[in-house]
């Protein structure tokens, strides 16, 4: 059965390219809102697997818009899609709810890497924002933990999960715990992915 999607933008233009792409790539486009409000009305009566919404929406936006169709859909995921770079946006909208964060200058593939990352229970961060606060340790971003960053960085040089439980002074299996919850937070699949990406981000070294 197809991923159901509820579109939410107030660009026409966009609106269409984006459903007929999504349509392409074996998305069912359920429902398209023109507005916030009616985004959340929507994602009631349809419960789509996922809504793909602009962040900067007329009649609600932002985070109350995230948490609007979050109350509304519990099982819906949320996926914003914003031409914003700046720093605090990724920030509250994962701090809202959202499942991800893609850039509308990325690459259309990113979006249903986006989509598959939330439907799987992951976050997704598009990796352009490495440079925001957010992705950045050292600019006291969240995104990762400074003990889940530790774990990454020891995985990184070799050790396994018990050498690196020695070396923190905690259990193995707190160690993985803490890699899973990485790896969830960086939208990655294997632990091996995990570093990968996190050495991409420059979120370890």
């Amino acid at each position: 059965m197809s991923t159901r999607c509820l579109l939410a933008d107030d660009h026409p233009a966009l609106v269409v390219a984006l459903s007929d792409f999504l349509e392409r790539s074996g998305i069912d486009v359920v429902a398209i809102a023109r507005d916030g409000a009616e985004a959340v009305e929507l994602a009631k009566a349809e419960s789509p697997d996922v809504a793909l919404i602009d962040y900067r929406m007329p009649r609600l936006a932002g985070a109350e818009l995230i948490e609007g169709i979050r109350a509304a859909a519990p099982g819906t995921k949320v996926v914003v899609y914003t031409a914003e770079m700046g720093d605090s946006l990724a920030r509250d909208a994962l701090g809202a709810g959202a499942s991800g964060v893609v850039l509308k200058e990325a690459p259309l593939v990113d979006i249903l890497r986006a989509v598959d990352t939330a439907l799987h229970g992951r976050t997704y961060v598009d990796p352009a924002l490495a440079g925001q606060a957010l992705l950045n340790p050292r600019a006291g971003g969240t995104l990762l933990t400074r003990r889940e960053r530790q774990v990454l960085e020891l995985l990184a040089e070799g050790l396994s999960h018990e050498e690196i439980g020695e070396r923190l002074g905690i259990s193995g299996e707190t160690v993985r715990t803490h890699l899973q919850k990485a790896s969830e937070r960086l939208g990655a699949g294997t632990r091996t992915q995990a570093v990968a990406t996190a050495l991409r981000l420059g979120l370890i070294s």
